[in-house]
């Protein structure tokens, strides 16, 4: 792990004051936290991540993933084999200049699954518990789902062992374009095309695409995906995650026969996906019940408005203490009486330790991995319909795509058309999902990734091997 040699920076004025900073590592005790690392523009994770334990092994997880699909679909033994290795991975060092003088020096990857269905695809993370075989699997995890949804692109990560919120504005860019230097070998509009991911936005997008440009001599607006509007960036692209979400938790409760009208949610992470999701779900008419973050979650029967709460609470801010709420743990908030139960922060938060405490009928995995292996078999054993992250949270890929097309033409859609494209991609690929599972008795994740590993695989069939 990468410390930062500095001490935390006071406020530059953006949140009201050099208040300390939240993390989403020790847990908080008081009602209102906030983190005074950057503005509210730069990329860093915000107060609304909630503590979570440690992550497991997901590398070794997606392995296994891969090899129980494998054997289900009799996949041939050397595409197989293929699949269980990345395509190419890079480690990097990157130094950076801090504001004391200094010369520091983070750990850097980028990783590249496969490319067998097109250009690689993915989002790059700064947090201080990244690792290679973390970027894997998330690398990994991309192929997977823009497989399932259909989408020209293959898998890739990436990330650097960082803490973003002890960084100021400066030393973010710094790193930011001294990373891209060093990635430039293996990304390109049709190569590796870098998004957003935790610790990262719009504006962390917006120096790569500069640093890129600066290299190559001119304008490439499809070097990343996930760029503020202003430089070319989707209409729809931040609220995409959150709003694939709803459309997907509307599709699993009409198959059940539900009308999310007056359903109980409860959404674990009131980040960009936890607290899109909420607002999209709250106009279909679904009772958001509880949210979370770093310094707890919040409650009330009655339901919550989340636009409400998400205009008098700022993003540096947490949301406990809330009028009208009552204060409750993050542990509390998993095991509610809700109807719906949507994990939206970090992976590993549904062990076989409180698996067997969850109430909700439904799980809807708006984080990548919440659900270890242990606690999906506790879950179907409840009989408790988990909805796999490789679908639940693909608004964000394919909205991105939508990006990336627009980028290349040069020709920038609405916002209602954008909308009603992803209801249509992500709809159609739940829709084949839930065919599959009824079909052969399957559940949910292993009808989606019997899915997902057929398309790659017949991709594969297609190309050949070269030489």
């Amino acid at each position: 792990m990468v410390k930062s040699s500095k001490a935390q920076k006071k406020s530059n004025g953006n949140n009201g004051g050099g208040k300390p900073a939240a993390g989403d590592a020790p847990p908080l005790t008081a009602a209102r936290v906030s983190s005074s690392a950057l503005p509210a523009a730069a990329g860093v994770s915000s107060a609304r991540q909630p503590v979570v334990p440690k992550r497991h092994d997901m590398w070794e997880q997606s392995l296994r993933q891969l090899d129980a699909t494998a054997k289900s679909i009799n996949l041939e033994p050397s595409v197989h084999e293929v699949l269980r290795h990345c395509k190419r991975t890079l480690e990097v060092a990157v130094p950076v200049k801090m504001d004391n003088g200094t010369l520091q020096v983070f750990q850097g990857y980028r990783v590249h699954h496969n490319q067998f269905r097109g250009p690689a695809k993915g989002g790059l993370r700064y947090h201080h518990e990244v690792s290679m075989d973390e970027v894997k699997a998330l690398a990994m995890l991309m192929t997977w789902k823009c497989a399932l949804m259909n989408i020209p692109y293959g898998g890739a990560k990436g990330g650097v062992v960082v803490d973003p919120r002890k960084l100021s504005i400066g030393e973010l860019e710094r790193l930011t374009r001294r990373f891209t230097s060093e990635i430039m070998i293996i990304i390109g509009p049709d190569k590796d095309i870098p998004a957003p991911d935790m610790g990262t936005d719009g504006q962390v997008m917006a120096w790569i695409y500069d640093t890129y440009n600066m290299t190559t001599g001119h304008a490439v607006p499809q070097i990343v995906t996930g760029k503020p509007v202003s430089l070319g960036g989707s209409l729809g692209r931040v609220e995409a995650t959150g709003r694939g979400v709803s459309y997907i938790t509307a599709a699993v409760a009409k198959e059940k026969g539900l009308d999310l009208k007056g359903l109980r949610v409860a959404i674990q992470g009131a980040g960009n996906v936890g607290s899109n999701a909420a607002k999209a779900l709250h106009e279909m008419g679904a009772r958001v019940v509880a949210l979370s973050d770093v310094g707890g979650a919040i409650y009330s029967e009655s339901g919550i408005d989340p636009f409400k709460l998400f205009s008098q609470v700022g993003p540096k801010d947490s949301i406990v203490g809330f009028p009208g709420t009552k204060s409750i743990s993050n542990d509390e908030l998993l095991a509610l009486d809700a109807d719906i139960l949507i994990p939206a922060a970090l992976g590993g938060v549904l062990t076989e330790k409180n698996a067997g405490e969850v109430k909700a009928k439904i799980v809807v995995e708006a984080a990548n991995g919440p659900t270890t292996p242990e606690a999906d078999e506790i879950l179907r054993g409840k009989g408790v319909t988990v909805v796999p992250d490789i679908l639940a949270n693909a608004g964000g890929v394919t909205v991105s795509y939508f990006e990336w097309v627009q980028g290349i033409q040069y020709y920038f859609w609405e916002l209602d058309e954008i909308n009603t494209r992803l209801h249509k991609i992500m709809t159609k690929a739940f829709a084949n999902l839930w065919a599959l599972s009824k079909r052969e008795r399957i559940p949910l994740r292993d009808a989606a990734m019997r899915i997902a590993v057929s398309r790659v695989a017949e991709a594969n069939k297609m190309l050949g091997l070269f030489p």
